[in-house]
């Protein structure tokens, strides 16, 4: 709500809308769309990726900005006049580092742009009921804080038995039945709920053909991460605080980045409670809990040396315990070897193909690679991994460079003298929690 591309007036308006939601949890919106105009729909263009591939239209975002004022003028028009049509997601695959390969939704330009504004319009609203634990894809917030707060929690509070949970294929799973309930709590304006059941029932254009589907969410969309939030602020973090934790015996905690979230308990006994009930909780909006990915973690803090615990991944990191330099039980952070193997067969496919490029170009993208992983991963007590990511791509950047042509190899002391020249960045600590 910050945002200066904005007049006073609809600033004024977007902080309406955030205090009558915060007034009372069950107000009911009627009139939002009625405030989509040229200028929302403008600072929405401004906010959405202009780098982004074209959609099944095949206009970028540069062409469309090319004739901005008249193509935003036409696109309000036929918003006010219920005339818009939401285009199908055009999707392509990509090659993942494992072999398999996933989805990539690209919706067209100003679709996006539709989606943004009326996100601008719902976000106020549903921030003032979205709990604190939540930090998946809201502003101000982001996974190294979510990360903080789980150290803190863990240890301040004593859960040390922590439902390592996972949820199986959340984002095509959400059942739009569903979502249109969870949203009609709030949201009574027909335009806005017209154009969420258009994004819904758009489909996906693969090849030619459209294919539909009566759950998940618009692929690639500015307005999936909200709907995502929303489903499972219903689904689970509201269930959570309102009918798990009174019924608990000991302390407990929840702290979710969109799926991907853990619960701490004081008590094994009230773990082993919830580990039961979130299956058939989940269930009953349509999603499943990975039954191998899903578990109980023994991590209470450790009584000695010899008193080895379990570890749990979150957000990319392996929590484990350690002890501090001065001698004390902490929580502590490294990356997950899975995230490691990823990235560098990622590193090595990428130097395979590139390797007859020039070393000028071929430095420059590793150094963004290197920057990049520290400005994640460069957390207090992380720095040996840091190290060793750096030192494994020196290696498989001079294999690669060896593998070029000729009879000449490229010894060690030839290859540090071309790092001298092209240096790779160290190792950096970037985040201190």
């Amino acid at each position: 709500m910050g945002d200066t591309s904005m007049s006073e007036t609809m600033l004024t308006y977007l902080q309406w809308i955030a205090e009558r939601a915060a007034k009372s949890k069950d107000w009911q919106f009627y009139s939002l769309a009625n405030h989509m105009d040229k200028e929302l729909l403008l600072a929405a263009f401004r906010q959405i990726r202009k780098g982004a591939s074209a959609g099944v239209d095949g206009q970028t975002a540069k062409e469309y900005s090319e004739n901005l004022n008249e193509n935003l003028k036409d696109l309000y028009l036929r918003l006010k006049e219920n005339r818009y049509r939401a285009p199908s997601v055009k999707r392509v695959w990509i090659d993942k580092a494992d072999g398999r390969q996933r989805p990539i939704g690209m919706p067209t330009c100003e679709d996006k742009i539709v989606q943004r504004a009326v996100a601008m319009l719902l976000e106020p609203i549903y921030e003032e009921d979205f709990y604190d634990f939540s930090y998946g894809y809201r502003r101000g917030r982001n996974p190294h804080q979510a990360l903080k707060k789980l150290r803190e929690t863990i240890k301040e509070e004593k859960c040390g038995w922590i439902i390592d949970a996972d949820i199986k294929g959340f984002f095509d799973s959400m059942d739009h039945g569903v979502l249109r309930e969870f949203i009609g709590r709030r949201i009574k304006d027909g335009g806005i709920k017209r154009l969420l059941g258009k994004w819904l029932n758009a489909g996906i254009s693969e090849e030619g053909q459209i294919h539909y589907s009566d759950s998940g969410t618009p692929q690639g969309g500015s307005i999936s991460p909200l709907l995502s939030n929303i489903y499972l602020h219903y689904a689970l973090d509201e269930w959570f605080v309102e009918v798990v934790q009174p019924r608990l015996k000991g302390k407990s905690f929840l702290i979710r980045f969109c799926d991907d979230f853990v619960i701490g308990c004081e008590y094994r006994e009230d773990a082993e409670r919830v580990m039961n009930v979130l299956p058939k909780r989940l269930s009953k909006y349509g999603l499943t809990v990975h039954p191998d990915k899903t578990r109980l973690v023994d991590f209470v803090k450790p009584k000695s040396d010899g008193d080895r615990k379990e570890t749990f991944d979150f957000l990319g990191f392996t929590h484990y315990w350690g002890k501090s330099k001065s001698g004390y039980w902490v929580v502590k952070k490294k990356t997950r070897a899975r995230k490691l193997i990823q990235k560098r067969k990622e590193i090595n496919v990428w130097c395979k193909e590139n390797r007859h490029v020039s070393v000028r170009v071929q430095h420059k993208y590793l150094c963004q690679v290197l920057r990049g992983h520290y400005n994640y991963f460069g957390v207090i007590g992380n720095y040996k991994s840091l190290a060793s990511m750096r030192h494994w791509i020196m290696i498989c950047w001079r294999k690669w460079l060896n593998r070029r042509g000729g009879k000449k190899s490229i010894s060690w002391d030839k290859f540090k003298k071309i790092l001298k020249t092209y240096s790779l960045p160290m190792p950096e600590i970037v985040h201190e929690i």
